[in-house]
């Protein structure tokens, strides 16, 4: 299995302590035995995005080995700088769905698209946690706000036309994608009849949201099942979301226990990471 959603704090001494034991987030020996993956890709601890980011970069590249491919620290108004990670050696950047109040569709962010399409970067759009704020009980601000920050960027991308515009574009949404897909047709609805919602945009939104790239850490089978119903056994990525709570401990039971058949199960439990990170 590759897995393809694991946080990690890279070398170096960082200003906030991580939630967890320092060993989940720093021991790369202890993250693959956890694990249980032949191969992971990695992520920096999500709160650390815009912390000394080039300093970062440095030593999240020195991680890089046969069975480690890594993302670096990236911000959506500095393309620059995803140039510079791709020449390390990293396979792309980790991006917040948002930067301050602003979603990743914004107008401002059009050069960082351009340069993700050109290098061919992985871009992995992740929560910043606690983005919204909300019931602070039963856990809500993690099981609906994380994943709506998502909802909210992804349909930001597709109704902004970016992912129309840049169709080479190499885009992984956390956590199955949150609930975009489910609210397919209010966003199709909008496009076609509502003045308000309409921006240019060509493409129909089950197209543009085709182009995504998705998790499969939904927790539930028939979610995940669903999920590659509408988008396609090669959009679909293995992800534990290692090593905190909401994670899955065992994604390839997972996606087993979705009735995918042979050929699905191997390219979501390795073959479509191998290939957008080769």
């Amino acid at each position: 299995m590759f897995d393809a959603h694991v946080h990690v704090i890279a070398p170096g001494d960082w200003p906030e302590p991580p939630p967890a034991a320092v060993g989940e987030f720093r021991d790369v020996g202890r993250i693959l035995e956890q694990t249980r993956a032949d191969r992971v890709l990695l992520a920096p601890w999500v709160r650390l995005l815009g912390i000394d980011d080039e300093r970062q970069n440095d030593a999240l590249a020195g991680l890089v080995s046969d069975r480690i491919a890594v993302l670096g620290a990236g911000a959506p108004d500095d393309p620059d700088a995803l140039r510079r990670a791709v020449a390390r050696g990293l396979a792309g950047v980790e991006v917040t769905a948002k930067a301050g109040d602003v979603y990743l569709g914004d107008e401002r962010f059009a050069p960082f698209w351009a340069a993700a399409e050109e290098t061919g970067a992985l871009v992995f759009v992740h929560p910043s946690t606690r983005g919204f704020a909300g019931p602070g009980d039963h856990y809500l601000w993690n099981t609906v706000g994380n994943p709506l920050e998502t909802t909210l960027t992804a349909a930001h991308l597709v109704m902004a036309g970016v992912m129309e515009r840049h169709p080479a574009l190499k885009v992984l949404l956390a956590h199955g994608g949150g609930a975009v897909l489910a609210l397919r047709g209010r966003l199709r609805h909008a496009q076609e009849h509502l003045a308000g919602a309409q921006n240019g945009v060509r493409e129909p939104v089950a197209d543009s949201l085709r182009r995504f790239h998705f998790d499969s850490v939904t927790h539930d089978p028939a979610v995940l099942r669903e999920l590659v119903a509408f988008a396609g056994a090669d959009r679909v990525l293995a992800g534990s979301d290692h090593p905190f709570d909401m994670g899955d401990p065992d994604p390839a039971a997972t996606i087993r226990a979705a009735g995918l058949g042979a050929d699905a199960e191997a390219a979501i439990l390795s073959g479509n990471a191998e290939r957008l990170v080769a």
